[in-house]
């Protein structure tokens, strides 16, 4: 007779604080990043392990399970013809979004420059960018690494992903293209989005509110 498979039990700080029973949930090592990747949208299995450079299947698997379990995320089989099982998070789990914001901003000293070892991904500048940006809207951004776009302002608190891989869904307020040089300068807040604009280490087209500012900055 097969046993049911039980999920061991939630470690826990056992104190009564906030901030100890929330570490309790996204404390271990990777969940906040695989929270980071689930900001873009729902992500397959095997995305989320190319994305995440480092964290062995084992971990990632029970992280994933973790989550589920704690209501971060849930998992759910898409309709053919994708026929794949995805991986979003929770509205308690896009909840997090400025909490990676606050602890981004807080590491960005730390970034300093890119050791050798160092993965990047072209959409890991998302969440930097956003902090940058002022005002509402949808923004393609253009990078030597690759292509993302973020929604900025409401867009970001409005239902669906924050960013995504690629080109926008549909027209976008502003495209921005710069350097990986640029984007690490304002990603590491040396340098803002409106003076790389005027330095011309940006180009900035789209006629939504977004671009015209920075043009006008």
């Amino acid at each position: 007779m097969s046993r049911l498979r039980r999920m061991p039990p939630r470690r826990s700080y056992d104190q009564y604080c906030s901030a100890a029973r929330a570490l309790d949930l996204v404390g271990d090592r990777w969940t906040l990043l695989i929270v980071r990747e689930l900001l873009a949208g729902p992500r397959r299995y095997t995305d989320l392990h190319a994305d995440l450079p480092g964290v062995s299947t084992d971990v990632l698997a029970s992280r994933l399970k973790d989550m589920e379990r704690d209501g971060l995320a849930t998992r759910r089989r898409l309709p053919p013809p994708g026929a794949a099982t995805v991986y979003e998070l929770t509205a308690r789990g896009s909840a997090l979004l400025p909490v990676l914001q606050a602890l981004g901003a807080w590491g960005e000293p730390e970034l300093g420059a890119r050791r050798p070892t160092d993965a990047v991904r072209a959409h890991w500048f998302a969440l930097p960018l956003l902090r940058a940006l002022e005002g509402e809207g949808l923004v393609e951004v253009h990078l030597e690494a690759g292509d993302f776009h973020v929604r900025a302002g409401a867009e970001a608190g409005a239902d669906g992903p924050v960013y995504g891989d690629g080109p926008a869904p549909r027209d976008p307020d502003a495209r921005l293209t710069f350097d990986t040089a640029t984007c690490e300068a304002v990603a590491q807040g040396r340098l803002s989005l409106a003076d790389a604009v005027r330095a011309g280490r940006v180009t900035v087209t789209g006629e939504g509110a977004i671009a015209k500012a920075l043009r006008e900055a």
